[in-house]
């Protein structure tokens, strides 16, 4: 019964992160930038500074504790405002990016470049 349960909770993880990823492929594609770059760890936080408008530089204060959850507001606010969305929009990619990222990604926004 264990094992069942396990192989639940794994299968539902698993679609998760299928759902996550194909979202920020999506989102990817949406501004220009190639789906795959949303598997390469490091890579994809530089395509999502570009998407943002922001300095690579920026990558390294994703390293410092603290202000990492700082700099991922300020990012998804900045990717949000780059697909037209609101400022909440950006909080939920911060904080919630499995579901909003799959949303950005299949929704009907489109990419107006960063402001």
């Amino acid at each position: 019964m264990k094992a069942i349960i396990g192989l639940l909770f794994l299968a539902f993880e698993l679609a998760i992160i299928i759902a996550v990823i194909a979202g920020l492929w999506k989102t990817f594609v949406k501004a220009g930038k190639p789906g795959w770059a949303a598997i390469i760890p490091i890579y994809n936080v530089i395509v999502m500074l570009q998407i943002a408008g922001k300095p690579i530089w920026w990558l390294i204060l994703f390293l410092i504790p603290i202000v990492n959850i700082v700099m991922c507001i300020l990012v998804g606010i900045a990717v949000a405002k780059a697909f037209g969305k609101s400022t909440g929009f950006g909080i939920g990619l911060a904080l919630l990016g499995p579901i909003f990222y799959p949303i950005l990604g299949f929704g009907e926004a489109q990419y107006q470049g960063a402001k």
